[in-house]
């Protein structure tokens, strides 16, 4: 007599056991918590494609640079004086003294046909005497 509600008890408590159990795993994965998941996910994505984008555009900036003054440097007129070449968001910004409006106009004219050059800003000055 003692057997059986004694199997009734042990049946029914591991029968909750495992209800319970299988509840407490599954809670984590539940559809109201996923969008949450979702949300943070797609945040650091977005984050991920903007850091990579600034880097990209930092390297396009600095390749850039570099073949604006390679251009410069080749230039017979231009080669020997000092100007400065810097790039921020593919616009190249160019300084230094000149030593004629030609020179000037010629050194702008190689930045702005420089692949990648969206804008040229033009703070050369033009020696006088």
């Amino acid at each position: 007599m003692n057997v059986k509600p004694t199997l009734l008890v042990t049946a029914l408590a591991a029968a909750t056991l495992l209800t319970v159990g299988c509840e407490q795993r599954g809670t984590g994965n539940t559809a109201a918590s996923r969008p949450a998941d979702q949300t943070t996910t797609a945040k650091i994505e977005a984050k991920t494609g903007q850091a990579a984008d600034k880097i990209a555009m930092a390297t396009d900036d600095t390749a850039i640079t570099a073949k604006v003054k390679a251009a410069i440097l080749a230039e017979p007129g231009l080669k020997s004086l000092q100007i400065n070449v810097d790039t921020k968001d593919a616009t190249v910004t160019l300084s230094g003294n000149v030593d004629s409006d030609m020179l000037r106009d010629r050194a702008k004219q190689i930045a702005t046909s420089t692949e990648g050059v969206r804008n040229v800003v033009d703070n050369l000055t033009v020696k006088t005497g």
